[in-house]
């Protein structure tokens, strides 16, 4: 980035924006993409090529093109390939991420103060370990010896030590030649119109540092050393340099592996941390004491497209995964998606390690579990499901949490998935007996000893709730048109669903049999691999849905004398019509709800592109 007038725009404005936007994200409106481990490729925008030699690394921030050597990060991208100055791209990619730029003079006031923030951050950062080795630091030493936190753990993490007198590091800052008002904005005194003299925020703790992505000390964490002491974990406030919602602890140091090994853990807190990494997971990292924010979930998915959440075992470990999950849903992306390693009860990954030896620990994490796994958990442990009502009631809830991801192909995947775990939730009740012939009837026409006039035993039938029954015997006309048009051409022409499963998972049907009758289909394809129309008809259609289809006046219903590429062209006609008319509408209101939980000028970019589309429908 030589030459370009960074004086004018502070360097952490550009950091910041940097870790808003991925470079896949940039680079991916301009060229088409797609992922290969660790990283996307795709062909050069810098010359005309058959075989992709352009590659672009999210961990990294950066692009690289092989075949004519062009590399560079975001704001380079835009400038060689849009042909916009460095200001001028800076300006577009501010406003892409919501991010407002200081006027000039406010930018050079802004870097100034950063510049003299990051000095005394480092200072307080050196007083803190120098306090940590000294006399008064004896019992935060042995705190650490009982947790087994080794000498080089210290070094690597720069662990240090807060004194238990107010003014300590107030004084030694002072001494340095740092100015009151500086200590106060960088959150390292206590300051306010009703404290007559600000005070060291931090006072007889053990101190973790905080760094950015670039591994610059820009916060503290402190955990109190006596036990009456409140709050037990104190972070430093917001501060110019620090964001707590935007920031994780260990980022900077387990950014290079994560990348090597495509996969972050995270991790609740601090110590936790601490043990992952002693037990040779480097790749490390966690919140500042609160659930996974938006924020943090970009940061996560920059190192790795799963994270793997390792969360404590106890009740409140229980509790943020459910906040986690419910924060997460808007956000998934093809490929992009969160795991879980579920601990046993009451235990962090500390004390995993501790109890059980790092074995344990690798063998949690080893087998992960995906989040539509623990959103499935997060709903059942609301209570049992012995009646039909309470059934519903967990349909509804799971429906409404499906229905805020805003990818319509992986809110499709999870509609799927979900019925498919109702259907074998319920399949303990589906026993039904079958109809039995009257006394006097013949054995061939009656059920199995009906010539007994005794009642046939209870015979399994597919299992799907009773609700879904009730659903597949209501009339279609409940069905959108567009959608009984679809569902028809499926049944009558099985190959569409071979060949096309996934965009069929991934459309956006309104209609509960629609949707059950679709969960079905899939998974009948899924176990036969072929397909045929009797195959269909005689699984999924078994409460007479297909009887009613053909007995509904579709106009235009493909026939047998339709060749496969007249078919192929009109189910992509219907399937066009059936997104202008139902998907649109109901992306838009997820896209609304995903805006007012996170005004972002990429969720509102978003919301104005679906407006377009509705009014160009």
């Amino acid at each position: 980035m030589a030459g370009k007038p960074t004086s004018r725009i502070p360097l952490s404005i550009l950091d910041e924006i940097r870790a808003a936007l991925p470079v896949s994200q940039v680079v991916g409106r301009h060229v088409k993409l797609r992922r290969t481990g660790r990283e996307h490729i795709g062909l050069s925008p810098f010359k005309h090529e058959k075989t992709p030699s352009f590659t672009v690394n999210d961990a990294k921030g950066f692009y690289h093109c092989f075949a004519t050597g062009e590399h560079g990060d975001i704001f380079d991208f835009l400038t060689k390939t849009q042909g916009l100055s460095f200001p001028e791209a800076v300006e577009h990619l501010a406003g892409e991420a919501g991010i407002d730029l200081p006027k000039p003079a406010q930018a050079e006031a802004r870097e100034a103060e950063g510049h003299r923030l990051r000095k005394l951050m480092e200072a307080a950062c050196a007083f803190f370990q120098d306090a940590l080795r000294s006399d008064a630091g004896a019992e935060a030493r042995t705190y650490l010896e009982r947790r087994g936190v080794t000498t080089t753990e210290i070094d690597a993490f720069h662990l240090g030590f807060a004194q238990g007198g107010r003014h300590a590091l107030k004084e030694h800052l002072a001494a340095k030649g740092f100015a009151l008002e500086d200590m106060i904005a960088a959150g390292m005194l206590v300051a306010g119109k009703d404290i007559p003299v600000a005070y060291d925020r931090f006072r007889n703790r053990l101190i973790f540092p905080i760094t950015d992505l670039q591994g610059r000390v820009i916060a503290f964490g402190g955990r109190a050393l006596d036990p009456g002491q409140q709050p037990k974990y104190l972070n430093s406030p917001d501060t110019p340099l620090f964001r707590k919602g935007a920031v994780l602890f260990n980022a900077a140091r387990a950014r290079t592996t994560a990348h090597e090994r495509g996969a972050v853990i995270v991790a609740e807190g601090y110590m936790d941390v601490i043990a992952l990494t002693r037990a040779g997971f480097p790749n490390a990292v966690a919140p500042l004491g609160t659930a996974l924010t938006p924020d943090q979930m970009q940061i996560l998915w920059r190192l790795a497209p799963e994270p793997l959440l390792c969360f404590d075992g106890d009740s409140a470990g229980t509790k943020a995964v459910h906040r986690t999950v419910e924060t997460a849903l808007p956000l998934l992306r093809p490929g992009q998606s969160l795991t879980f390693a579920v601990l046993p009860d009451g235990l962090d990954p500390d004390d995993l390690l501790h109890q059980h030896g790092s074995r344990a620990l690798a063998d949690a994490i080893s087998r992960p579990r995906p989040l539509v796994d623990m959103l499935w958990a997060k709903e059942l442990a609301d209570g049992p499901l012995d009646t039909p009502e309470r059934r519903a009631g967990l349909e509804k809830r799971l429906a409404a949490l499906v229905d805020n991801i805003a990818d319509r192909s992986v809110r499709g995947h999870y509609q799927t998935a979900i019925h498919k775990r109702l259907r074998e939730a319920y399949q303990p009740r589906m026993a039904m007996p079958r109809p039995t012939a009257p006394p006097h009837a013949s054995g061939r026409h009656g059920a199995p000893g009906a010539r007994h006039g005794t009642s046939a035993r209870p015979q399994p039938r597919l299992s799907i709730p009773l609700e879904g029954n009730a659903l597949l015997r209501a009339d279609p006309a409940a069905m959108s048109r567009s959608e009984a048009l679809l569902l028809r051409m499926l049944l009558d022409h099985p190959w569409l669903l071979e060949n096309r499963a996934e965009e069929v998972a991934a459309i956006g049907l309104t209609s509960p049999a629609a949707q059950d009758l679709r969960g079905r289909m899939l998974a009948l394809c899924c176990e036969h691999g072929v397909l045929d129309a009797e195959i269909l008809r005689r699984g999924p259609c078994d409460a007479g849905l297909a009887r009613q289809l053909d007995q509904t006046n579709l106009a235009m219903v493909a026939t047998s004398s339709m060749t496969r590429e007249e078919v192929a062209e009109l189910w992509e006609h219907r399937l066009s019509m059936h997104r202008r008319t139902v998907e649109l509408p109901r992306e838009l209101e997820a896209a609304g709800r995903v805006l007012a939980a996170d005004f972002t000028q990429q969720n509102l970019l978003r919301m104005q592109d679906l407006r377009a589309q509705m009014d160009n429908r």
